[in-house]
């Protein structure tokens, strides 16, 4: 009896994804122990998600939006005031299994906190959920018959019940296939912590009025047994000085880190796909040695969802036949996935930004960029993105009654990230990123804004291929065998291999090439070739 050896391999089968839009809009009271509102300098929000929950074929969402206000008191100077607002959604996604791996994303869009009057606030947001379901899977194929055979063409003797043709010769062909196997999908956490000191032109810190933490310039690559990630965490803290009359002060420093994660199943030459979101942030001022608030505790928690690819070239069994058996093949399609680019994008952005009264603008205190991606087409030999950097300004103005001032600018780009091969069945990962970002003041009130935007595409190409899933025998039908020709003249037609021919004519591709003094397999419409059938 003839058997297969059959191979498993570990898949990751994009299953859809699913998008939905929540609108938070919420007031908000200014406590009795805080000033009143004169105007609103600067708004920020975090997306926490607390919740994900498969539901039959639908996710349920739980999270918050946490956000700050910094504010102009009616007798002058800032105080900021922070709440947050809780939302629950469900995400319809038909054919979602309790099994299936749910990935969430989110983007906070147009959040803006307005003024009611001196004593509320009016809190309104966007926020974009989209859900990406993957599933698991195992291929099979079959690789190898049960006993060790060289390559296409060379006759494999198996062991078997006997006829009158001797031991069963079987002829087999393989092909290779490229497949990227699932080797890892996991999450972990890695925390930066570091001590900030003043300089020693800056007075003591009373407290702090806005904090801000943004990353920079992520990678990630995996080495034997650990996943490697550097960067930089952008720290800005705006706070109050000590003293009566100290004026507001503000910071903003660089934090490069490196790091490194246990991960065990992970090595060098993996095709890695990573997101790296800040999950918590936590400033808090402290004294120093001799007692006088003068240094920062930064407190930072990156969350990694890492998927490691490995990528391996598989030879299947493409056919087989015998010279002394009748073989029945069952075949049927097995798809894989193939890794068909890694590419990490640069987009340089230079842009000059004519703002309102920008004459009145002194100085630029502060800068940050998040990049958001708003389409993405597939075109020829690559995929197009369109976007936007959105640029928050905050900066001191030459009015005395509004000396600082925030603005929101949107720079829109497009890029076509290099994809050769690249098509409508494509899967792919895209994950944009800022690496680095300036702004800084010109002649006639002009602001220019200078920036690098990472776009790393991990880009797979579904291929489905016939495969043999199982082979059975019969003895050799005699009559049949002896009403064909032992020696035919052939013409090689188009499409014609030696495999195909050998087959047809119940010969071997070993035996054609050695009756014709070939070198080599290929042929050529046109060739003319001697057959001699095997009589075994």
């Amino acid at each position: 009896m003839l058997e297969l050896v059959k191979k498993n391999i570990h898949m990751n089968r994009w299953k859809g994804n699913a998008t939905s839009q929540i609108t938070l809009d919420d007031d908000f009271i200014v406590p009795d122990t805080m000033d009143d509102v004169d105007q609103v300098i600067l708004d920020s929000g975090e997306i926490v998600i607390e919740s994900v929950k498969n539901q039959g074929e639908r996710v349920l969402v739980r999270g918050k939006m946490d956000f700050n206000v910094l504010y102009r008191k009616s007798e002058g100077g800032l105080q900021a005031l922070g709440g947050s607002i809780s939302f629950e959604e469900p995400i319809n996604v038909p054919g979602l299994e309790e099994k299936d791996y749910v990935q969430l994303g989110w983007d906070l869009e147009d959040l803006n906190a307005g003024m009611i009057n001196s004593r509320k606030l009016s809190i309104k947001a966007i926020v974009t959920l989209e859900v990406k379901v993957e599933t698991l899977y195992d291929v099979e194929a079959a690789v190898e018959l049960d006993t060790g055979m060289s390559g296409a063409g060379a006759p494999a003797m198996m062991g078997g019940a006997s006829d009158l043709n001797g031991t069963p010769q079987v002829e087999v062909l393989r092909r290779n296939v490229d497949v990227a196997a699932i080797a890892v999908r996991r999450k972990d956490t890695y925390r930066i912590k570091e001590n900030l000191q003043l300089s020693g032109n800056k007075p003591n810190i009373d407290h702090i009025l806005w904090s801000e933490m943004k990353l920079r310039g992520i990678t990630t690559r995996p080495l034997d047994g650990k996943m490697v990630l550097d960067g930089e965490l952008m720290v800005f803290v705006i706070y109050q000085g000590e003293g009566e009359d100290a004026p507001v002060q503000w910071l903003e420093e660089s934090i490069p880190f490196t790091g490194e994660l246990d991960l065990s199943e992970a090595s060098e030459e993996m095709v890695p796909s990573v997101s790296v979101h800040l999950i918590h942030r936590e400033i808090e001022a402290k004294p120093d040695y001799d007692g006088e608030m003068r240094e920062l505790d930064v407190d930072a928690v990156l969350e990694l969802d890492m998927k490691l690819y490995r990528e391996e070239s598989m030879e299947l069994l493409s056919d087989l036949y015998s010279t002394n058996r009748e073989l029945s093949l069952e075949t049927g399609d097995a798809c894989f996935d193939k890794v068909l680019t890694k590419n990490m994008s640069k987009c340089k952005i230079a842009e000059k930004l004519n703002m309102d009264h920008a004459d009145r603008i002194l100085q630029i205190c502060h800068s940050e960029g998040v990049v958001k991606i708003d389409e993405t087409e597939v075109k020829e030999d690559g995929l197009h993105v369109e976007g936007v950097l959105e640029v928050s300004l905050l900066y001191l103005t030459a009015d005395d009654s509004q000396p600082i001032q925030s603005s929101v600018e949107v720079i829109p780009f497009h890029y076509l990230i290099e994809a050769p091969g690249i098509n409508e069945k494509t899967i792919c990962q895209l994950v944009p990123g800022l690496e680095q970002m300036s702004a800084v003041m010109m002649g006639g009130g002009m602001v220019e804004v200078k920036a690098t935007i990472a776009l790393d595409l991990l880009a797979l190409q579904p291929v489905c291929e016939q495969v043999i899933k199982n082979v059975s025998e019969a003895p050799m039908d005699l009559k049949k065998l002896q009403q064909m020709p032992g020696i035919v003249g052939y013409i090689v037609q188009p499409g014609d291999s030696l495999w195909k021919i050998a087959k047809k004519f119940h010969t071997t591709v070993e035996t054609i090439m050695t009756t014709n003094g070939l070198t080599d397999s290929l042929i050529k419409p046109g060739d003319r070739l001697l057959l001699v059938k095997e009589m075994s």
